[in-house]
């Protein structure tokens, strides 16, 4: 599923900002897509304009409230009305998602313990003192025992390793709803993050480690770097 909200708070339309011929959210749609790996690929929107925009292009488009407070509650919306074991959630600003870093994660619920996965990816030291940047440190098993947006972990002995929270999320589709009915928690709100909940809640999250170097686009910055990449990419 591709949560798809049209107001964004920081860059308010980007979904529909043109990224070469195509625009943002109809790259992301396109781009799970062409994975090959989903029974159904669904965009979840509050937002006219965004329904008409993958209507268009022939997908699937589901209208959810417009008050939720994150991707993965609109999702939950849509998730309790459909028959699904794993929920995958693909947020509608990453364009270049590719199928090696979503392979991994449907992989991890090869293990049935697994009711919550995600991504990261090795970053240096000076990436990882960037806020902007969510840092995750696992256990030997690969589950999170944290993320935090500080540089965790605190490089002592000089040989610390740094890992990138890429979030692309995937649930079995109880948790999810479980997930989303819990009340926010400390932590939470404290570093702004939402998968902190899981942790608080006592819920693993097991990571899978990936090479994808995702442009979310957040900031018309963002928005730039992708264009850039894309160009240079159809070159190349």
């Amino acid at each position: 599923m591709i949560p798809a909200r049209y107001a964004a708070t920081r860059f308010p339309g980007k979904l529909m900002q043109m990224l070469g011929d195509k625009t943002v959210i109809r790259h992301t749609y396109e781009a799970a897509l062409s994975s090959g790996l989903f029974d159904d690929v669904i965009v979840v929107t509050d937002s006219d304009i965004i329904q008409t925009e993958i209507t268009a292009a022939g997908g699937h488009v589901i209208m959810s409230k417009n008050e939720h407070e994150s991707g993965s509650d609109r999702i939950a919306e849509v998730a309790d009305t459909i028959n699904a074991d794993i929920i995958v959630n693909v947020q509608g600003d990453e364009p270049f998602i590719a199928k090696e870093p979503l392979e991994k994660l449907i992989e991890l619920f090869n293990d049935e313990s697994v009711q919550v996965g995600s991504l990261m990816r090795k970053i240096t030291e000076e990436e990882a003192a960037d806020s902007n940047c969510v840092k995750v440190v696992t256990g030997k098993n690969g589950d999170a025992l944290y993320f935090s947006r500080s540089t965790i972990p605190f490089n002592r002995n000089g040989d610390a390793d740094y890992y990138l929270h890429v979030g692309v999320y995937a649930y079995r589709k109880e948790m999810l709803l479980d997930f989303t009915s819990w009340p926010a928690t400390q932590l939470e709100q404290t570093e702004k993050l939402e998968q902190l909940r899981l942790l608080e809640n006592g819920i693993k999250i097991r990571m899978a480690e990936t090479d994808y170097q995702n442009i979310a686009i957040d900031t018309p910055e963002n928005l730039a770097d992708a264009i850039k990449w894309l160009s240079f990419n159809k070159k190349s």
